[in-house]
Parts: C-alpha cells; structure tokens; sequence
C-alpha cells in the first residue's frame, strides 16, 4: 500500500476521533453531496453511492434535517433558493506534489479566495484548470481494516470476480481498486462475507506520485488538513507520497 494510499487510510481513522470532536456531521454531510451529485441524484434507491453515505450518516445518528441539507446542496438548491455550483481547484503543495480539490459553493469569488489563501500560507501554488487533473483518474476504492492476509487474499479474489482490478494486503488492511462501476459489487462481496468496509469510496487515483522528504511532508499534510477543514471544499486529492515517518508524525498530532 503506497504512501499516497496510507494517507488516504490514516484520514478515515482521523473522521473517527473528528466525530468525538463535533466535526462528524460537517464531514458526512460533504459526503453525502457529494454521493448525491455524483452517484445519480438524490434518490438513495437509485444512487448506491448515496445510500452508502446515508447509512454512515444513519450510524453517527446525524439529524435527518442535515441529512435533507445535504443531499440538497448535492442537487444544488441551497436555503432559499441559493444554487450551488462544482468548482475544481488544482495546484502544487510544498515539494511539488499535485492536490486537486472539489468544491460546491454559493459563491465562486469566496471560494477562490480561500483556496488560494490556503495554498499561499501552506507553502503551495494554486494553478490554471487543467494544470494537475490530468495526472488524476476516477476510481472505486474499497478497505478492510483488521484482517488477515488468508482473508483478505479470499476476498480480494472474490472482489475481482466481481470487477475490481487490483488490491494490496499490508499491516492488517486490505485495498481493493477498480472502475467507479465496480464499487457495489465488490461492496456486495463484503457484505455477503459479513465484513463491513472501513471505506468503501470513489476517489480521484494518481498515475504517479511524488515522494516527499521529512520537512515537505509535514507541510504538505499540513496544507492538505487546512484545505480539508475549508466549509466549500468537499473532497482533496493529491499524489505526494509519504514516508512512513511523516505519516506517523502527522497521525499523532
């Protein structure tokens, strides 16, 4: 599992110890909007990706009027009548490393405002549309935490009968990929062998990545939180590859 993969992991465990936090909510609902505009609409029975992200947000017990805002936002139809539009950023961090960033906003203007802010105080650049997309690639994501490797090669193997095209076992975890298509069967897999996914996503997948040393690490996971927490910005994506170091640095803070 590359670097770029741990952090993806290490910010699953983070939204746990966020939820004992109060961010919890503020994080499903991005989820949620996100699922809605991108999984088919705001219907849960036709939209697997929404049901999915209601079922989380039905296990932390989150209000079922944030559940109705979010989707909402997700069709884009905002409180009275306030619309909302998809934006992606894209830029460099400390080091070179590509983030790209999703957004749904009232207000383009404030936006861009905040983003460039965050890249200029973490050390980064925002870029012209185009500058990074391109290095990225939509894919079906789906993790098992705590498993052993008997186990996972079992379920990777039934994952891939059901359309995924890759995995990797380390530390106890298992990560299988394959096209946005493949998310619900190979959910499904899981579910029929009674293992309930830590993650189970659509993601933005790097064709290469960049290794970073210590220091640009630790700015860049810096940066990439900072952009996390912004209230527009609902998914971050980036291809810097960390050291084991830095990441257990940074899952520490």
């Amino acid at each position: 599992m590359s670097g770029h993969s741990k952090w993806s992991t290490i910010k699953h465990k983070k939204a746990a110890i966020d939820a004992k936090k109060g961010a919890a909510f503020t994080k499903l609902g991005r989820d949620i909007a996100v699922a809605t505009r991108e999984g088919g609409g705001g219907d849960p029975a036709m939209n697997f990706r929404l049901r999915l992200a209601m079922e989380k947000a039905r296990q932390a017990n989150m209000p079922l009027g944030n559940v109705d805002r979010a989707v909402k936002k997700g069709l884009g139809i905002g409180a009275d009548g306030v619309v909302f539009e998809e934006i992606v950023y894209e830029g460099y961090g400390p080091g070179g490393a590509a983030i790209m960033l999703k957004a749904l906003t009232d207000n383009r203007n404030r936006t861009a405002a905040e983003v460039r802010a965050a890249f200029s105080r973490g050390g980064g650049n925002l870029g012209d549309a185009g500058s990074v997309a391109w290095i990225f690639e939509s894919r079906a994501v789906v993790t098992v935490d705590s498993i052993t490797e008997e186990k996972a090669e079992e379920l990777a193997l039934a994952a891939i009968d059901a359309g995924a095209e890759d995995f990797s076992v380390e530390g106890g975890s298992l990560e299988i990929t394959g096209p946005p298509a493949a998310l619900e069967p190979i959910t499904e897999v899981m579910k029929e062998a009674g293992i309930e996914p830590a993650q189970a996503t659509v993601t933005m997948a790097p064709s290469n990545t960049v290794a970073l040393d210590t220091g640009a690490a630790g700015q860049t996971l810096r940066l990439l939180d900072t952009m996390e927490e912004l209230d527009d910005i609902q998914q971050v994506f980036t291809n810097a590859d960390f050291t084991e170091e830095a990441l257990e640095k940074y899952s520490a803070e």
